[in-house]
């Protein structure tokens, strides 16, 4: 996502000056905001031109020539649904707004199909025994099941890949010989693997202590290898950056709804009842992001699970924070769950 502070107009901006701020941009645009951040409207040197046309005067303010209901994307958004978005409504940027309108950013065609390659390396865990997926882990770790015709972990990696994450860790164990022999070298899917072995359990952030901290100079994902997800990760690593965070937890909402009507006491005098309450909860979504002065951290050749490290961290005053999931989410560790997601896998993931 690109920055937009340079292409920030009000409505009672004048032509001229916009048109100077279009001139100094490679964006080709500005974007109108009201006194609270929210986008109201794009200008273009088009719309200016049309104007001038019209009899407007460069010395007018933009009030009445700017376009007031320009094509928007979500930070909910993917990446290929933005694609999409701008390829039929024949637009070359298109701004990014949050939920409540407010902009945050500005996305480039051109620069969305042609992906950066990031430097920072993607840490999947796919060493599980997948024990409560048997008898379908008998012969297979979990994250080489098949959904959508394809492994867990294979659509894992092209999902990073659409983002420009192309170095991958892979921290194996049961039947490593299965995920090695299909993926190998990663070349053949355009991207660079290497392998950890894991000779006992480590825990998710325990792996971290068996990997090479040359390799990991940038921060970088640690992710469970059984997770379906369309996350935007370009925008979660952002996220993570521009927050100046040690350490990223990608949190789902958890809503939990009490069957009965829960009755408010004070010593034995009713003050209230809720009639089933409904009560929500952020848990942990299985993907973070870390900075490499984390494994610091992380006790070498121990168990250590990653809620320990987030209340080590916490407990050190080390800036940690989450990472709102509202994309699709599905932790495949039962048979229901595998069988969903090879139910909705074709919606989701448009195979």
């Amino acid at each position: 996502m690109q920055d937009f502070r340079d292409i920030i107009v009000v409505e009672d901006s004048l032509i001229i000056e916009v048109l100077k701020t279009i001139d100094k941009s490679s964006k080709q645009i500005a974007l109108v905001i009201d006194k609270d951040e929210k986008l109201i409207g794009t200008i273009s040197d088009g719309d200016i031109r049309r104007g001038l046309l019209e009899g407007v005067s460069l010395t007018d303010s933009i009030k009445n020539i700017y376009f007031k209901s320009p094509t928007i994307a979500s930070t909910k958004d993917s990446k290929e649904k933005i694609i999409e978005l701008c390829t039929s409504k024949k637009i070359y940027q298109i701004p990014i707004v949050d939920e409540d309108g407010k902009l945050v950013g500005i996305e480039i065609l051109d620069e969305l199909l042609h992906s950066k390659i990031k430097k920072n390396v993607v840490v999947l865990m796919v060493g599980g025994l997948g024990t409560r997926l048997r008898p379908l882990t008998e012969n297979i770790p979990k994250p080489m099941l098949k959904v959508g015709n394809k492994p867990i972990l294979e659509t894992i990696i092209l999902n990073f890949k659409k983002y420009g994450f192309i170095n991958f860790i892979l921290c194996v164990s049961y039947k490593s010989e299965v995920i090695e022999n299909y993926f190998k070298d990663g070349s053949n899917f355009g991207v660079n693997i290497e392998y950890i072995h894991e000779d006992k359990r480590m825990g998710t952030a325990g792996a971290l202590s068996l990997v090479d901290k040359d390799k990991l100079e940038e921060p970088f994902f640690v992710m469970n290898g059984d997770l379906l997800t369309n996350i935007n990760f370009e925008n979660m690593m952002n996220y993570h950056i521009d927050n100046m965070a040690v350490a990223t937890m990608g949190v789902r909402e958890y809503d939990f709804q009490v069957p009965y009507g829960v009755v408010n006491v004070d010593g034995n005098n009713i003050l209230s009842i809720d009639e089933k309450p409904t009560h929500r909860f952020f848990v942990s979504g299985g993907v973070y992001i870390l900075s490499p002065l984390v494994l610091r951290s992380i006790p070498k050749d121990k168990y250590y699970d990653m809620p320990t490290l987030f209340e080590k961290l916490i407990e050190e005053e080390q800036k940690s924070i989450s990472f709102p999931i509202h994309e699709y989410w599905l932790d495949i560790g039962r048979i229901d769950e595998f069988e969903k997601a090879n139910r909705e896998f074709g919606e989701v993931f448009n195979a």
